[in-house]
């Protein structure tokens, strides 16, 4: 699902192309995580992590500094993280992580999107068992970096696995990469452990993966996407994780 999960996103950012929808939701993270463990990156891996992720997305410097400093103004938003949990047609669960000052506002939009199309809200607590949260980083190939050696080095950091890959870049051949997948709970020790062997991260974050994927014919899943990009240009909402193979 990982590797579905980061070509269906970067399609989604693509149509957005002015990003005048991931900017903000970028920004939020940054602010949430600047509250959290203060406004300097060396000593908060979170808000680290949030800003290295905003400039993948080639988030503007300035955004990113204004993004920081909300988070100590007079009038900084209380935003928070919540997750709620949702079965879609087809068989397809959700799980659908937002960032909100308003619990009440989003709870009230993520219902209305999915009795809309064909979805409905579940308990919360009724998918834990049906995904695995992931530690999960994605980095540029460089020349001549033995993958297998690179392996070996993870695992007693917490690595559980490591495959390499083609990301399609707009008007350029194909980049290669590697994307590694580790507990969720690896997540501080495999980013330092990164670091410290010189691999510039160009992505990181904790994904939910679906323990028990299932396959949809073409139909099924346009239907279905179709309602997830309805609840991802919800300006509360971060992210969907799906079941989908």
């Amino acid at each position: 699902m990982g590797r579905a999960f980061e070509y269906r996103k970067a399609a989604k950012l693509k149509r957005w192309g002015t990003m005048s929808k991931v900017f903000p939701k970028l920004g939020k993270l940054i602010t949430m995580a600047a509250k959290d463990g203060g406004p300097d990156p060396d000593m908060n891996p979170k808000l680290r992590t949030a800003i290295l992720n905003a400039k993948a997305q080639n988030m503007p410097k300035d955004n990113i500094e204004a993004a920081i400093k909300r988070a100590s103004g007079k009038d900084a938003a209380d935003i928070k993280e919540i997750s709620y949990e949702a079965k879609a047609s087809h068989g397809v669960l959700l799980f659908i992580e937002c960032a909100t000052d308003n619990h009440t506002r989003t709870v009230a939009n993520v219902k209305a999107i999915l009795n809309r199309n064909k979805g409905e809200m579940l308990t919360s607590g009724s998918l834990d068992f049906m995904f695995t949260r992931k530690s999960v980083f994605v980095f540029d190939k460089k020349e001549g970096m033995d993958i297998e050696e690179l392996e070996l080095e993870l695992i007693d950091f917490g690595l559980e696995e490591i495959e390499e890959d083609k990301e399609p870049q707009e008007n350029e051949s194909d980049k290669e990469i590697v994307r590694i997948y580790g507990a969720f709970t690896a997540f501080g020790e495999l980013t330092k452990a990164l670091e410290e062997r010189g691999i510039e991260i160009t992505k990181a974050e904790i994904q939910r993966i679906a323990n028990t994927p299932i396959e949809l014919n073409d139909k099924q899943l346009a239907e279905v996407e179709a309602l997830i990009d309805k609840l991802e240009d919800d300006d509360d909402v971060q992210t969907v994780y799906t079941n989908i193979e």
